[in-house]
């Protein structure tokens, strides 16, 4: 992954040391912070990897605003994380880390990623010149491994390790609060081939592998980087303009905004995320949309999107605040394991090397901790779906996942059915037109939509409840007429 020496603005308490006349040169300068900024996000991929609790995916870390040299920290990020094995067993061989460095051992991982296979280190900081002192001794480690793997190279010791990354069309969605889809499409022709999506109407596809990150479109908020399953959710709830909508658990925020866009600057949007750290995120991305001071009331008044920290299991639905709610989008906390390759999930030390594509075909695990943690997660998704079902004023309802698992998806669906249609609601078919359906397991599946980690290269899991007279096939030709998930949907084959 190519690397570029672009200045970036110091950390507030950073400490950058001196080199030669007492002065950092843009490129010192640039390198020095660039390495503390992806220590600091590599240390929160770690901590969430370990732990089963992502505080978000490496793009989304990277790309926060916080991050201000977001490209030569992403870099630094993936190219540390696929060396990350070798680091560890080149450091533990090499037996330099005190207590200190093992403290700050995600900047050391860095460092010694720079030192055995990236660019020239300068002695601009305390870590640097620590590492850079041992430098023989590191090198003389890798030399070591080299022979006990029984390989002449570094290219055929990385072969050992890394897993193939996953090509898909880089998708965006154009923000219709800031700018049209022609206008968004003749910018963006100016750089790369634009294609229209034929689904979502405000979606664009670009080749694969685009850069977009410090694009025009993308820093000010007229273009958002989202998938397109992502980009289906709160089109399939399609909420009218003038309506009150609720975000169940809405961080980061593109489907909040994705749903503004959809409203037209007309009614209200409450979204609410219960981790704290999130919450900044998700206000960050109402910012950058233009959405936190479009929207009129019904006395024509400027209207924010209200931000609720807290647990939306907690809402009442008999609180006269929520009465007037007619859609509530539910995305809840899930595996994530839809959007490994997109995460770039295979790059963490949780996916180890050749059990990433079967998991991505099949879904399924043996590992009992991964199928307790699933159990939960999905005891959580019916209690969320349930409470959702029942706002009294609610219309709709979008249930999704990025998930692949059964047991996220249509065993949620099928446990909370007889409920939802209690509260007179019944399932009705988004995207009509799209094959992959869910999984035959009860009657009424065909009416649930996945994407198909294969073909589509994420997979994705959505369900929209309405409620009262139900669209049924023979006012929906598209849908197919033979159902049959086997061949529809090769990654979910049972």
């Amino acid at each position: 992954m190519a690397r570029t020496k672009t200045a970036a603005t110091a950390p507030s308490g950073a400490s950058a040391k001196t080199s030669r006349n007492g002065r950092l040169s843009n490129a010192e300068r640039s390198a020095y912070f660039a390495r503390r900024e992806a220590a600091k996000v590599l240390r929160l991929v770690l901590r969430g990897d370990a732990r089963r609790r992502a505080v978000g995916s490496i793009k989304s870390l990277v790309y926060s605003p916080s991050v201000k040299n977001k490209k030569a920290t992403f870099a630094l990020v993936c190219q540390t994380l696929k060396h990350l094995s070798i680091i560890k067993q080149v450091l533990d061989s090499a037996s330099i880390l005190n207590s200190k460095w093992k403290r700050q051992e995600e900047l050391v991982y860095i460092l010694t990623y720079d030192i055995l296979f990236g660019q020239e280190i300068s002695l601009v900081g305390d870590a640097e010149k620590f590492l850079m002192l041992h430098k023989g001794a590191i090198q003389s480690a890798l030399a070591r491994l080299l022979v006990r793997n029984k390989v002449k190279s570094i290219e055929d010791l990385m072969a050992l390790y890394q897993t193939p990354d996953v090509p898909k069309p880089r998708y965006v969605r154009v923000n219709t609060l800031k700018m049209d889809v022609d206008s968004a499409v003749l910018e963006l022709g100016k750089q790369f081939v634009v294609q229209k999506d034929d689904l979502v109407p405000d979606l664009l596809i670009l080749p694969p592998g685009c850069d977009l990150h410090d694009h025009p479109l993308i820093v000010n908020g007229c273009v958002f980087l989202q998938g397109k399953a992502s980009s289906m959710v709160a089109a399939a709830l399609a909420p009218k303009p003038g309506w009150k909508v609720l975000d169940a658990c809405s961080a980061p925020g593109n489907k909040t905004v994705h749903l503004a866009a959809l409203m037209k600057g007309k009614g209200k949007i409450v979204a609410c995320e219960l981790n704290k750290e999130r919450v900044r995120r998700l206000k960050d991305t109402i910012k950058l949309s233009g959405a936190a001071s479009i929207f009129i009331n019904s006395l024509n008044q400027p209207e924010d999107i209200e931000v609720l920290h807290g647990d939306f299991l907690n809402l009442d639905p008999k609180d006269p605040a929520y009465s007037e709610v007619r859609a509530i989008l539910l995305d809840p906390s899930c595996s994530g394991s839809g959007t490994a390759a997109e995460r770039l999930d295979h790059l963490l030390p949780s996916h180890a090397s050749g059990d990433v594509h079967i998991h991505l075909l099949f879904g399924h695990t043996a590992d009992p901790t991964e199928m307790e943690r699933l159990n939960k997660l999905s005891a959580f998704q019916k209690k969320a779906l349930r409470h959702a079902l029942s706002f009294p004023g609610v219309e709709r309802v979008v249930y999704s996942t990025c998930s692949i698992h059964q047991v996220e998806n249509e065993d949620v669906i099928k446990s909370v059915l007889p409920i939802a249609m209690s509260f007179g609601f019944q399932l009705a078919t988004s995207f009509p037109q799209w094959n992959c359906r869910g999984l035959p397991v009860f009657e009424g599946s065909e009416h649930l939509l996945r994407t198909d980690p294969v073909e589509d290269k994420e997979g994705f899991f959505i369900a929209l409840f309405v409620k009262g007279n139900i669209i049924d096939r023979s006012k929906n030709p598209t849908m197919p007429s033979s159902y049959n998930s086997k061949e529809t949907c090769s990654g979910f084959e049972k």
